[in-house]
């Protein structure tokens, strides 16, 4: 359904808490409504960590919502809006914490999804819902809001200016950038245990990357003990140096070592959403998951696609009978992706043009 704005509203508020991933589909629907609305005040409802990372974003006001305060998040949200009445609020969550959240913010429109999609009773919080469609991705789900608005977006961008120390950090870590030794990084783990590949594959992969192709290889990861422990796991069955910078960086850094790096190699983690941000090729591991939902966006392609393998072998039946949103987190899943297929996809990536990305590490 279209919504009906006579004039383009001068207040908009997003909410979309988390995570890191969905928070980077976000981006590309703000920009659009950006271009459609230059005078329009953007607000963004999020979550402590994804803040982080987006409040690299120019002309927009955040409001942090941390979810470990429990029930005093909410009143601290309510506080925040009391003296405010948005024109618009985009309710992009599904959750049924979310909705509780939305219910805190004042808006004269709140447009959610239509009701199919409105899962954990999401229309209850809203007064407009968007156009339905089925089986898309999340980023194209989130540009329906835009539709539905009248605002036609063009290619996604993201255009996430990266800050000085940022970039210097990157560049010290990686300073080859896309010549002489490009650099492959290796975000080994997801959120999900169940979606991470064997530690020993990535060294495996590492090695074939350092001695076919002459790249760095770069371990990244977040401070938990998992990510450290895979870590130490490649780096004990790798026989080929690796640069280690696990628990180190901040995620403004890391958006600017990959932004610096050839080739991201990742499960279906936040990582992969942050490469296409700045245009660096994921070749994503995906078996638990569906990548043509939730894959990097720009970067398909490159995907190692057990998606349909691990259908048939857990579920019984092909991804094509599953629900859109299945998950086939089974122990054992994400074995079912190959060393060999990983390094016959880094060679056909491999082969392509020499490309820089020199938007990606701007000022």
């Amino acid at each position: 359904m279209l919504i009906p704005f006579t004039e383009p509203p001068r207040s908009v508020c997003l909410l979309r808490l988390s995570a890191i991933g969905d928070t980077c589909h976000v981006v590309p629907l703000l920009r659009a409504l950006q271009d459609a609305w230059p005078d329009c005040r953007f607000t963004w409802v999020i979550g402590r960590i994804e803040q982080r990372l987006m409040r690299l974003l120019p002309e927009v006001e955040f409001i942090i919502v941390d979810k470990r305060t429990g029930w005093r998040s909410f009143a601290a949200l309510r506080r925040a809006c009391r003296h405010r009445r948005f024109d618009l609020l985009l309710h992009l969550q599904l959750a049924l914490r979310a909705s509780l959240y939305a219910s805190q913010i004042p808006a004269r429109v709140k447009l959610g999804f239509d009701r199919p999609r409105a899962r954990e009773l999401q229309w209850l919080f809203t007064n407009a819902r968007i156009e339905a469609r089925s089986r898309e991705h999340v980023l194209d789900s989130l540009l329906g809001f835009a539709h539905s608005l009248g605002v036609s977006p063009g290619p996604p961008r993201w255009d996430i200016p990266l800050p000085k120390d940022a970039r210097d950090y990157a560049a010290a870590a990686l300073p080859d950038l896309l010549s002489a030794r490009p650099a492959l990084v290796i975000s080994a783990c997801s959120s999900h245990a169940a979606r991470n590949w064997r530690a020993e594959r990535y060294a495996a992969v590492a090695e074939y990357a350092i001695r076919r192709h002459g790249m760095r290889v770069l371990l990244t990861g977040g401070p938990a003990p998992i990510e450290r422990q895979v870590a130490d796991s490649i780096i004990a069955a790798c026989t080929e140096p690796l640069l280690d910078t696990v628990g180190q960086d901040s995620l403004p850094q890391l958006l600017a070592v990959l932004a610096r790096a050839k080739v991201l190699l990742t499960p279906d983690s936040g990582p992969a959403h942050m490469a296409t941000l700045v245009g660096t090729p994921v070749i994503g591991l995906y078996a638990a998951t569906n990548p043509a939902r939730s894959g990097p966006y720009l970067s398909r392609q490159w995907c190692i696609d057990a998606y349909d393998r691990a259908a048939r072998r857990f579920a019984g039946r092909p991804a094509a009978d599953l629900a859109w949103t299945a998950k086939i987190e089974e122990p054992g899943v994400m074995d079912l992706i190959q060393v060999d297929e990983v390094c016959a996809m880094l060679d056909r990536l491999m082969s392509q043009p020499a490309t820089s990305h020199p938007a990606n590490i701007s000022a």
